[in-house]
């Protein structure tokens, strides 16, 4: 990536669970400039929301950054997709540069066959 941009818009309507795992990561970059990662959604695929449904970590650096969106409570949002924003300072080079991916992955719906541990939490 070297400038802002935006990806394609992803059909989300058929999704059971509405909930995904998304992961960027950066494999490589060079110094002073940061990369701001957003994820929009939007009812028609023309019309997106006014603010982000997730804003990612602001990243600097190398590494894999994971957060959760749930849509779950959202069914009027049909698409989604990615927008980055590159920023940079200093005295080098005018053009950021960072490597790198987002990745999305379904989370499939919990069954409620699924048994669960019950904590107790005591209070002193």
């Amino acid at each position: 990536m070297e400038a802002n941009g935006e990806g394609a818009a992803f059909d989300i309507s058929a999704s059971p669970s509405r909930t995904f795992l998304c992961r960027l990561t950066v494999t490589n970059q060079i110094e002073q400039e940061s990369l701001d990662v957003s994820i929009w959604g939007s009812s028609d695929g023309e019309t997106w929301t006014k603010k982000p449904l997730l804003r990612l970590p602001q990243q600097f650096y190398r590494g894999t950054t994971k957060l959760i969106l749930d849509l779950s409570l959202r069914p009027e949002i049909k698409f989604i997709r990615a927008r980055w924003e590159l920023f940079r300072w200093g005295r080098v080079s005018p053009i950021p540069m960072f490597v790198g991916g987002l990745d999305l992955e379904e989370i499939p719906p919990m069954s409620r066959e699924t048994p669960t541990a019950r904590i107790a939490l005591a209070i002193k």
